[in-house]
C-alpha cells in the first residue's frame, strides 16, 4: 500500500520544502492539475531530480491525444500519468502505448463516471495499472467521500489495482485502509496541516499496521 501526496496549490519551492519533511513516509509525489496548469512540466522534472526515491505522478487528467500528452509527461520524468475514465478507449490505449515505451504506468481517474462498475470493468480489461475513485473537490463540501465507490470498484477489479482520492485525512484514513487500496492519495490532509511531517507519519503507521 502506497501513500501519495497531492501537491496542487503550493508553489514549487513550497512543494520541495514539504517533500523534504515527509520524504521518509511518502511513496508518490503528485504534481497536481493546478500546478501543471501554472507551471507545465517544470515541477515534474524538478521533483524527479530532487526526490529520486519517490515515484512522480503527473496529474494531467488526459482527455484527448493520449499517446502524445502521456509521452510528454514520461519524458519529463513522470513514473505515473493520469487519464480520465470518461474519455474514449482510443485515448486510453494511446496513453498505454506511451507508458509501455517509457516503462511508465497509467492511472485512470474515474471522476465523473456515471456507471462506475461497468466502466471499471471495461477499463480494467485494457491493461491499465491503476483505477482511482475520486470524490471531486467541489463535492467534498457536501460531505461526499470515496469509500463506497472504492468498495464498488474493488468488487469488480481483476487486473488493475485500486487507488482512492478525495478528502482523505488522518481521521478517515483507517476506514479507507480497511478496503486495501494500492494507493491512498492525500492532498490537504497533509499539505494544509500545521505539522505535515507528524500527520504523514501517523497516516503511514496506520497503513503499515494494516498489512
Amino acid at each position: 500500500m502506497k501513500l501519495q501526496v497531492a501537491l496542487d496549490t503550493l508553489s514549487l519551492e513550497e512543494c520541495i520544502e514539504l517533500l523534504n519533511q515527509v520524504r521518509n513516509e511518502v511513496d508518490i509525489a503528485e504534481v497536481g492539475t493546478p500546478m501543471i496548469i501554472e507551471y507545465g512540466m517544470t515541477p515534474v522534472r524538478e521533483l524527479h531530480r530532487l526526490f529520486p526515491e519517490m515515484e512522480i505522478l503527473a496529474d494531467t487528467k488526459i482527455m484527448d491525444a493520449g499517446e502524445y500528452e502521456a509521452e510528454m509527461c514520461f519524458k519529463a520524468g513522470a513514473a505515473i500519468v493520469t487519464v480520465l475514465g470518461v474519455t474514449h478507449d482510443e485515448t486510453i490505449r494511446g496513453a498505454l502505448k506511451a507508458a509501455k515505451k517509457y516503462g511508465g504506468k497509467i492511472l485512470i481517474d474515474m471522476i465523473g463516471v456515471e456507471d462506475l462498475a461497468r466502466r471499471t470493468q471495461q477499463i480494467d480489461a485494457m491493461g491499465v495499472d491503476y483505477i482511482c475513485v475520486h470524490t471531486a473537490f467541489d463535492l467534498q463540501v457536501d460531505g461526499a467521500n470515496p469509500l463506497e465507490e472504492l468498495r464498488m470498484i474493488n468488487s469488480v477489479l481483476r487486473n488493475a489495482k485500486a487507488a482512492v482520492a478525495g478528502g482523505v485525512k488522518v481521521t478517515t484514513i483507517e476506514s479507507i485502509v480497511r478496503e486495501n487500496p494500492e494507493i491512498i492519495i492525500v492532498g490537504g490532509g497533509i499539505t494544509n496541516q500545521a505539522d505535515p511531517a507528524t500527520v504523514t507519519a501517523k497516516m503511514k503507521t496506520i497503513m503499515e499496521d494494516s498489512q
